[in-house]
Protein backbone atom coordinates (compact mmCIF):
# COMPACT_ATOMS: atom_id res chain seq x y z
CA UNK A 1 0.00 0.00 0.00
CA UNK A 2 2.99 2.25 1.08
CA UNK A 3 4.37 1.53 -2.40
CA UNK A 4 1.18 2.98 -4.24
CA UNK A 5 0.93 5.72 -2.40
CA UNK A 6 4.36 6.47 -3.22
CA UNK A 7 3.95 6.24 -7.00
CA UNK A 8 0.87 8.39 -6.95
CA UNK A 9 2.78 10.96 -5.06
CA UNK A 10 5.58 10.98 -7.64
CA UNK A 11 2.82 11.01 -10.46
CA UNK A 12 1.30 13.99 -9.04
CA UNK A 13 4.12 15.80 -8.98
CA UNK A 14 5.27 14.97 -11.99
CA UNK A 15 2.25 16.45 -13.11
CA UNK A 16 1.92 19.29 -11.38
CA UNK A 17 5.88 20.04 -12.53
CA UNK A 18 4.77 19.72 -16.11
CA UNK A 19 2.02 21.98 -16.01
CA UNK A 20 4.49 24.44 -13.95
CA UNK A 21 6.95 24.38 -16.92
CA UNK A 22 4.13 24.73 -19.59
CA UNK A 23 2.99 28.06 -18.16
CA UNK A 24 3.60 31.17 -19.86
CA UNK A 25 4.65 34.05 -18.10
CA UNK A 26 4.71 37.67 -19.30
CA UNK A 27 7.70 40.31 -18.81
CA UNK A 28 6.90 42.76 -16.72
CA UNK A 29 7.59 45.59 -19.12
CA UNK A 30 4.65 44.90 -20.66
CA UNK A 31 2.36 45.52 -17.44
CA UNK A 32 -0.45 48.53 -18.66
CA UNK A 33 -2.82 49.38 -16.03
CA UNK A 34 -6.51 49.40 -17.38
CA UNK A 35 -8.26 52.96 -17.95
CA UNK A 36 -5.06 53.99 -18.71
CA UNK A 37 -3.96 55.69 -22.64
CA UNK A 38 -1.44 53.94 -24.07
CA UNK A 39 0.27 53.65 -27.76
CA UNK A 40 0.94 51.72 -30.33
CA UNK A 41 4.67 50.99 -31.34
CA UNK A 42 4.57 48.42 -33.57
CA UNK A 43 3.32 49.58 -37.38
CA UNK A 44 0.09 47.87 -38.63
CA UNK A 45 0.12 46.43 -35.49
CA UNK A 46 -3.08 43.82 -36.26
CA UNK A 47 -6.81 44.44 -33.91
CA UNK A 48 -8.47 41.03 -33.07
CA UNK A 49 -12.22 40.50 -32.16
CA UNK A 50 -11.18 37.80 -29.51
CA UNK A 51 -7.66 37.82 -27.87
CA UNK A 52 -6.27 34.90 -29.89
CA UNK A 53 -3.86 34.71 -32.83
CA UNK A 54 -6.42 32.59 -34.59
CA UNK A 55 -8.76 35.03 -34.13
CA UNK A 56 -10.22 37.72 -36.87
CA UNK A 57 -8.67 40.93 -37.69
CA UNK A 58 -10.93 43.57 -37.83
CA UNK A 59 -8.32 46.68 -38.06
CA UNK A 60 -4.33 47.18 -38.00
CA UNK A 61 -3.12 50.21 -36.20
CA UNK A 62 -0.06 52.43 -37.28
CA UNK A 63 2.71 53.44 -34.88
CA UNK A 64 1.42 56.38 -32.50
CA UNK A 65 -1.65 55.14 -32.64
CA UNK A 66 -2.96 56.30 -29.40
CA UNK A 67 -5.59 53.68 -27.74
CA UNK A 68 -7.22 53.35 -24.32
CA UNK A 69 -6.10 49.87 -22.03
CA UNK A 70 -9.70 48.74 -20.86
CA UNK A 71 -8.86 45.52 -19.59
CA UNK A 72 -5.75 43.47 -19.12
CA UNK A 73 -7.00 39.58 -20.70
CA UNK A 74 -5.33 36.67 -18.30
CA UNK A 75 -4.10 34.98 -21.95
CA UNK A 76 -0.79 35.54 -22.40
CA UNK A 77 1.66 34.94 -25.82
CA UNK A 78 5.40 34.37 -26.06
CA UNK A 79 6.78 35.26 -29.34
CA UNK A 80 10.57 34.92 -29.07
CA UNK A 81 11.97 35.91 -25.45
CA UNK A 82 8.96 38.64 -25.65
CA UNK A 83 5.91 37.40 -23.45
CA UNK A 84 3.00 39.42 -23.13
CA UNK A 85 -0.83 39.87 -21.64
CA UNK A 86 -3.78 40.11 -24.36
CA UNK A 87 -5.49 43.70 -24.12
CA UNK A 88 -8.82 44.81 -25.15
CA UNK A 89 -8.53 48.55 -25.85
CA UNK A 90 -10.84 51.10 -27.80
CA UNK A 91 -9.43 53.71 -29.78
CA UNK A 92 -10.68 56.37 -32.09
CA UNK A 93 -10.17 56.87 -35.99
CA UNK A 94 -11.65 60.09 -37.34
CA UNK A 95 -14.82 59.99 -35.95
CA UNK A 96 -15.36 56.43 -35.21
CA UNK A 97 -14.14 54.45 -31.56
CA UNK A 98 -13.82 50.58 -32.37
CA UNK A 99 -12.74 48.21 -29.65
CA UNK A 100 -10.87 44.86 -29.93
CA UNK A 101 -7.62 43.28 -28.68
CA UNK A 102 -3.81 43.65 -29.23
CA UNK A 103 -0.81 41.53 -28.26
CA UNK A 104 1.22 43.89 -25.79
CA UNK A 105 4.31 43.01 -26.94
CA UNK A 106 3.17 45.71 -29.79
CA UNK A 107 2.53 48.42 -27.56
CA UNK A 108 5.10 51.36 -26.72
CA UNK A 109 7.18 50.12 -23.43
CA UNK A 110 7.29 54.22 -23.01
CA UNK A 111 6.55 57.01 -24.50
CA UNK A 112 7.03 61.06 -23.98
CA UNK A 113 6.42 64.11 -26.23
CA UNK A 114 8.91 67.27 -26.85
CA UNK A 115 9.35 70.48 -28.96
CA UNK A 116 6.91 68.25 -31.05
CA UNK A 117 7.97 65.28 -31.60
CA UNK A 118 6.14 62.08 -30.34
CA UNK A 119 9.31 59.74 -29.14
CA UNK A 120 8.57 55.78 -28.95
CA UNK A 121 10.44 52.93 -26.92
CA UNK A 122 9.51 49.47 -27.64
CA UNK A 123 10.40 45.80 -28.30
CA UNK A 124 10.15 44.75 -31.73
CA UNK A 125 11.07 41.15 -32.22
CA UNK A 126 13.59 38.58 -31.00
CA UNK A 127 16.11 37.22 -32.96
CA UNK A 128 19.23 34.25 -33.11
CA UNK A 129 22.19 35.13 -32.61
CA UNK A 130 25.42 32.90 -31.89
CA UNK A 131 27.60 33.53 -29.19
CA UNK A 132 31.12 33.02 -30.07
CA UNK A 133 32.44 32.26 -26.39
CA UNK A 134 30.70 29.31 -26.05
CA UNK A 135 29.63 28.35 -29.85
CA UNK A 136 25.25 28.34 -29.77
CA UNK A 137 22.79 29.82 -30.53
CA UNK A 138 21.04 32.14 -28.62
CA UNK A 139 18.06 34.86 -28.45
CA UNK A 140 18.61 38.14 -28.22
CA UNK A 141 15.62 40.53 -27.91
CA UNK A 142 15.97 43.99 -30.20
CA UNK A 143 14.32 47.05 -28.88
CA UNK A 144 14.09 49.93 -30.68
CA UNK A 145 13.48 54.19 -30.23
CA UNK A 146 11.17 55.94 -32.27
CA UNK A 147 10.87 59.75 -33.74
CA UNK A 148 7.37 60.99 -35.22
CA UNK A 149 6.36 64.41 -36.26
CA UNK A 150 2.76 64.24 -36.78
CA UNK A 151 2.29 61.05 -38.52
CA UNK A 152 5.21 60.90 -40.23
CA UNK A 153 8.76 59.02 -38.82
CA UNK A 154 11.10 60.53 -38.69
CA UNK A 155 13.93 58.17 -37.39
CA UNK A 156 14.75 55.07 -35.93
CA UNK A 157 17.18 53.25 -33.85
CA UNK A 158 17.73 49.55 -32.80
CA UNK A 159 19.56 48.22 -30.28
CA UNK A 160 19.97 44.68 -27.85
CA UNK A 161 18.16 44.38 -25.14
CA UNK A 162 18.92 41.17 -23.85
CA UNK A 163 16.59 38.24 -22.91
CA UNK A 164 13.17 37.91 -21.23
CA UNK A 165 14.29 37.26 -17.92
CA UNK A 166 16.06 40.68 -17.91
CA UNK A 167 12.85 42.73 -18.90
CA UNK A 168 10.79 42.98 -15.65
CA UNK A 169 10.93 46.56 -15.62
CA UNK A 170 12.00 49.23 -17.94
CA UNK A 171 12.36 53.51 -17.89
CA UNK A 172 11.98 55.51 -20.76
CA UNK A 173 13.30 59.53 -19.67
CA UNK A 174 14.14 62.75 -21.60
CA UNK A 175 17.43 64.62 -20.60
CA UNK A 176 19.18 67.71 -21.70
CA UNK A 177 21.75 67.51 -23.94
CA UNK A 178 24.73 67.10 -21.33
CA UNK A 179 26.03 70.26 -23.42
CA UNK A 180 27.15 67.93 -26.43
CA UNK A 181 27.44 69.89 -29.14
CA UNK A 182 24.38 70.26 -31.82
CA UNK A 183 22.53 67.79 -29.74
CA UNK A 184 18.87 68.78 -28.63
CA UNK A 185 18.10 66.22 -26.07
CA UNK A 186 19.12 62.80 -24.74
CA UNK A 187 16.96 59.56 -24.66
CA UNK A 188 17.71 57.00 -21.96
CA UNK A 189 15.89 53.48 -21.97
CA UNK A 190 16.33 51.27 -19.33
CA UNK A 191 15.20 47.57 -19.06
CA UNK A 192 16.06 45.66 -15.68
CA UNK A 193 15.84 41.99 -14.51
CA UNK A 194 14.37 41.74 -10.70
CA UNK A 195 17.14 39.08 -9.50
CA UNK A 196 20.85 39.01 -8.20
CA UNK A 197 22.57 38.31 -11.31
CA UNK A 198 20.23 39.28 -13.83
CA UNK A 199 21.64 42.44 -15.86
CA UNK A 200 20.43 46.23 -16.25
CA UNK A 201 20.92 47.46 -19.51
CA UNK A 202 20.80 51.64 -20.36
CA UNK A 203 20.61 52.17 -23.81
CA UNK A 204 21.34 56.35 -24.35
CA UNK A 205 20.31 57.97 -27.38
CA UNK A 206 21.01 61.53 -28.79
CA UNK A 207 18.61 63.72 -30.67
CA UNK A 208 20.15 66.20 -33.16
CA UNK A 209 18.77 67.50 -36.71
CA UNK A 210 15.73 64.97 -36.53
CA UNK A 211 18.62 62.47 -36.28
CA UNK A 212 18.86 59.58 -33.51
CA UNK A 213 22.53 58.44 -32.65
CA UNK A 214 22.81 55.58 -30.43
CA UNK A 215 25.53 55.46 -28.01
CA UNK A 216 27.53 52.56 -27.21
CA UNK A 217 25.22 50.08 -24.09
CA UNK A 218 25.86 50.00 -20.80
CA UNK A 219 25.40 47.00 -18.99
CA UNK A 220 25.06 47.04 -15.05
CA UNK A 221 24.76 43.62 -13.23
CA UNK A 222 25.64 42.33 -9.68
CA UNK A 223 24.55 39.58 -6.83
CA UNK A 224 24.84 40.87 -3.22
CA UNK A 225 28.27 41.63 -2.06
CA UNK A 226 29.72 39.12 -3.79
CA UNK A 227 30.60 40.87 -7.22
CA UNK A 228 29.24 43.77 -9.26
CA UNK A 229 30.00 44.90 -12.59
CA UNK A 230 28.96 48.42 -13.30
CA UNK A 231 29.13 51.08 -16.53
CA UNK A 232 28.26 54.83 -16.89
CA UNK A 233 29.13 57.25 -18.99
CA UNK A 234 30.43 60.70 -18.01
CA UNK A 235 29.14 63.67 -20.39
CA UNK A 236 30.80 67.37 -20.22
CA UNK A 237 28.00 68.60 -17.74
CA UNK A 238 29.06 65.72 -15.22
CA UNK A 239 31.47 65.89 -12.36
CA UNK A 240 35.13 65.33 -14.59
CA UNK A 241 33.53 65.61 -17.79
CA UNK A 242 35.53 67.43 -20.57
CA UNK A 243 34.40 69.57 -23.66
CA UNK A 244 33.05 67.87 -27.00
CA UNK A 245 33.46 63.97 -25.21
CA UNK A 246 31.68 61.60 -23.10
CA UNK A 247 33.68 59.07 -21.22
CA UNK A 248 32.87 55.54 -20.35
CA UNK A 249 33.94 54.48 -16.99
CA UNK A 250 34.04 50.77 -16.10
CA UNK A 251 34.14 49.42 -12.47
CA UNK A 252 34.39 45.62 -11.45
CA UNK A 253 34.44 44.07 -7.97
CA UNK A 254 34.87 40.72 -6.72
CA UNK A 255 35.38 38.94 -3.38
CA UNK A 256 37.82 36.20 -2.98
CA UNK A 257 37.89 33.22 -0.66
CA UNK A 258 39.14 35.50 2.51
CA UNK A 259 36.60 37.75 2.07
CA UNK A 260 38.54 40.92 0.46
CA UNK A 261 37.21 42.87 -2.38
CA UNK A 262 39.54 42.84 -5.53
CA UNK A 263 38.34 46.08 -7.56
CA UNK A 264 39.36 46.84 -11.49
CA UNK A 265 38.67 50.33 -12.95
CA UNK A 266 39.03 51.44 -16.62
CA UNK A 267 37.95 53.78 -19.12
CA UNK A 268 37.73 55.28 -22.80
CA UNK A 269 36.71 58.33 -24.35
CA UNK A 270 34.69 58.93 -26.98
CA UNK A 271 35.03 62.23 -28.82
CA UNK A 272 32.14 63.76 -30.11
CA UNK A 273 32.29 66.96 -33.39
CA UNK A 274 28.57 67.43 -33.34
CA UNK A 275 27.35 65.07 -35.80
CA UNK A 276 28.75 61.38 -34.86
CA UNK A 277 31.34 60.61 -32.23
CA UNK A 278 34.59 58.15 -32.27
CA UNK A 279 36.72 56.20 -30.02
CA UNK A 280 39.87 58.33 -29.10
Amino acid sequence: MKSLLTVLFLMMLQFFSAQEENMTYPDGVFGFEENKPQKIFTDWTRVRKQPDVKSEVTDSLKTNQQVMILKKEEVVLRLGERGANWYKISYQKGDQVSEGYVWGGNLCVGYRNKSGYDFLFGLSKTIDRKNKDYNEIIKQNIAGIKVIEGTNLVDEVYFDTGKGEEMSYATFTIESNHKLQNVELTLKAMVSGEACGIASYDQYVLFKDKKLVALPQLMNVGDADVYYHSEEFVFPNDKGGIPNAFIFKTEEMEKDDKDREKKKRSSKTYLWDGNSYKLK
